[in-house]
């Protein structure tokens, strides 16, 4: 087992805490909802984002924090904040965020697309027509579903899954046996749409839905005839979903996690969220059934669950509410020959998504599986999606005799599902199916391709290697949403670095010494902070010290040590952090050196690019790896340099220049942890929007 080093070396103070860095974040993300320069759509959108965002922070971050304060766990990380205070302050920004957030949706978005012809209707608001449409709808699709529970001695309290929708009615009466429990419980089956849109002859309008708790709320009197409705009140409760495998007792991690994922739905209660018009009577009986206290109980007006507005952009045919559709561009060395491999043998190939196509990739793979000269493919799944158009390809080289070897992450957060469907089609169709290495997650994203080539006239044909290694998924959908960085090459030393770390994946035996690849959880943390020393040494001895670093988060307490120390001794560091943020920039004496933004915008940022300017070498390297401590401690990641000075210069103004130049979409953090946007300007520098200008998208 790789051990962790020894933690930080500067004090608690000059640390941010994970979980309030995360939460800042989502604002971030909610201002987004509310800048009127965003398509009105797309506000929507991002409203609901945040919504699925809360959802996962309560699910994993918040469920963790209770399972410490439940084992009495006072242990404090680099931040120096023990479980119960993080909680307690945790809770507090979460009620301030999740009231902007509906208010927000109530007072404007909504009216804002009311204004456009877009409707969401209100129970009050509807006519005798949309009436009886609706009871006829309710009849037809929602009451064969429907099971309410009354609770009484034969009927306790349902276990009610992770998320699901459900209704807690009030009763007064006796039913058909006599009996007056006061209370039921009512379980939407997730088989029902959550929005429903009505026909235009019934609500005069293109677009006009109507949610289904608004359905439910105006006929659950048919569920309980001839008793008195009291009170019909939507909740939700969030449980603990992350998955525990016991690494000393496990020994097939298939099994293991599949009897596992059932239980993903029913973990410990963390929030409950229920409408703002639910008694206190009923709201403190919920709290008791799921164990909670008054700070786990959120009040919301409005739908309990805003992730299910997320189709509404979608159903929605107004391309002038959303963002300018565009046509990702591709390479001009791809455009010109057919022959990927040929292009490859010639010049590596810097992909940059979603602003160049994925299809590369695609195409590599697909001409992998179907050429002759291709003997093997060795290839990493961490989420790809369980229709994806690249295991088709795998699936069929396999089928086709070709040794196929692939490293699926079955411990991928919330898409285990799909990757233990994946696994069961690849060793079908007869392919080499390995889980990595058991407490390790495999992260790293790589491809590679064995073709035998002739090597000349009256020689033996040889060997060799092609290689795509990136930042990003293997997966076509997110690679549209996702920006990311992927490098197609041949380099020989760059595929024997990448054949080594399958070797270590998929057998035993010591790890091999790699030419340029650093890797986790081996040499990455070691050599990155040797390069930030480097810069240091640079710096006290007169000489130029450089450090530009894009990334999702910071966290890992060395590092932020190491950057503290080269920022004292003149290192000018900038520092592009999508989200979590635990070093403090600009406090003086210790960071005055050092810069940290944030970009949100319409692509979600998630490549990592380190810059180091190495005395005039300009060492610049891409990475599955965020600076934290699961990614180099407890995770198979890769950190890969570009050696093509063309290609190297392309990352430079295309994935990092711009976001240090950016005065729209970037937040600048300061000392204690706060965000804000710089001043507006005249003249707007937006990276994203120039990026997809530069790379040649089009419409």
């Amino acid at each position: 087992m790789i051990r962790e080093p020894n933690q930080a070396r500067f004090p608690a103070e000059h640390f941010i805490n994970r979980e309030i860095s995360l939460l800042k974040f989502q604002r971030r993300v909610l201002a987004q909802a509310a800048d009127e320069r965003v398509p009105l759509l797309e506000r929507l959108r991002f409203l609901c984002i945040v919504s699925s965002n809360l959802d996962e922070f309560f699910e994993i971050r918040v469920a963790g924090l209770k399972e410490q304060i439940k084992l009495g766990s006072t242990a404090a990380g680099a931040d120096g904040l023990p479980p119960g205070e993080i909680y307690q302050r945790v809770a507090e920004e979460a009620h301030e965020m999740v009231a902007e957030q509906y208010a927000l949706l109530n007072d404007t978005i909504l009216p804002a697309l009311e204004k456009e012809g877009i409707v969401i209707l209100r129970r009050s608001r509807w006519t005798e027509p949309q009436q009886a449409w609706v009871k006829e709808y309710f009849q037809r699709e929602v009451m064969p579903l429907l099971t309410p529970i009354g609770l009484d001695p034969a009927h306790p309290f349902p276990r009610v899954l992770n998320k699901s929708l459900n209704f807690a009615v009030e009763l007064d009466g006796l039913d058909a046996f006599g009996r007056n429990s006061g209370a039921a419980i009512v379980q939407a089956p997730r088989a029902l749409p959550r929005v429903i849109q009505l026909p235009k002859d019934i609500s005069g309008l293109d677009h006009c839905f109507v949610f289904l708790s608004s359905m439910l709320h105006a006929h659950v009197g048919d569920l309980f005839e001839g008793m008195n409705v009291l009170g019909c009140y939507q909740f939700r409760v969030t449980r603990n979903s992350d998955l525990f495998v016991d690494e000393e007792e496990t020994k097939n991690l298939h099994a293991a996690l599949q009897g596992e994922l059932p239980q993903r739905h029913f973990g410990d209660a963390v929030r409950l969220e229920v409408a703002d018009n639910c008694s206190e009577v009923m709201a403190e009986f919920l709290l008791q059934q799921f164990g909670l206290a008054r700070a786990d109980l959120f009040r919301v007006h409005g739908l309990v669950n805003l992730v299910r507005l997320m189709r509404v952009p979608d159903w929605v045919d107004r391309p002038d509410l959303k963002y300018p559709a565009f046509r990702p561009g591709r390479p001009k060395s791809l455009e010109r020959r057919h022959d990927i491999f040929q292009v490859m043998r010639q010049q590596d190939v810097l992909l940059h998504h979603p602003f160049q196509s994925f299809a590369p990739v695609i195409d590599l793979l697909n001409y992998a599986a179907d050429d002759p000269q291709v003997v093997a493919i060795k290839m990493t799944v961490y989420r790809t999606g369980s229709e994806s158009v690249l295991m088709e390809a795998l699936l069929r080289a396999a089928r086709k005799g070709k040794e196929v070897t692939v490293v699926v992450e079955l411990m991928a957060r919330f898409d285990e599902e799909a990757n233990l469907s994946i696994a069961a089609r690849l060793e079908e169709a007869g392919a080499h199916v390995v889980y990595g290495v058991f407490g390790y997650k495999t992260h790293a994203k790589m491809l590679l391709i064995l073709r035998r080539e002739a090597s000349g006239e009256g020689r033996p044909t040889q060997f060799r290697r092609y290689v795509h290694l990136g930042t990003g998924n293997y997966h076509p959908r997110t690679s549209g949403m996702y920006t990311d960085f992927g490098l197609l090459t041949a380099n020989d030393e760059i595929g024997a670095d990448v054949h080594e770390v399958f070797k270590q994946l998929t057998g035993l035996g010591r790890a091999g010494e790699l030419k340029h690849i650093w890797q986790a959880p081996f040499t990455l943390h070691s050599k990155l902070i040797a390069a930030i020393q480097a810069e240091a040494d640079a710096a006290r001895t007169g000489r130029k010290g450089r450090i530009i670093a894009k990334m999702n988060s910071l966290l890992e307490p060395q590092i932020v040590s190491a950057l503290y120390e080269a920022s004292e001794a003149g290192v000018e560091i900038d520092l592009i952090v999508r989200g979590v943020c635990a070093l403090r920039p600009g406090v003086p004496g210790l960071s005055d050196n050092i810069r940290v933004r944030s970009v949100v915008g319409r692509f979600l940022e998630h490549s990592r690019i380190f810059y180091f300017y190495a005395d005039g070498a300009e060492r610049t390297y891409l990475s599955s790896a965020d600076w934290m401590e699961r990614n180099v401690f407890r995770r198979i990641e890769v950190c890969f340099p570009v050696l093509d000075d063309r290609l190297k210069r392309r990352v430079m103004k295309e994935g990092l220049r711009p976001y240090l130049h950016d005065n729209a979409q970037a937040w600048t953090m300061d000392a204690n942890g706060n965000y804000s946007r710089p001043p507006n300007r005249r003249t707007r520098s937006v990276a994203q929007e120039s990026l997809l200008l530069d790379l040649g998208a089009s419409a």
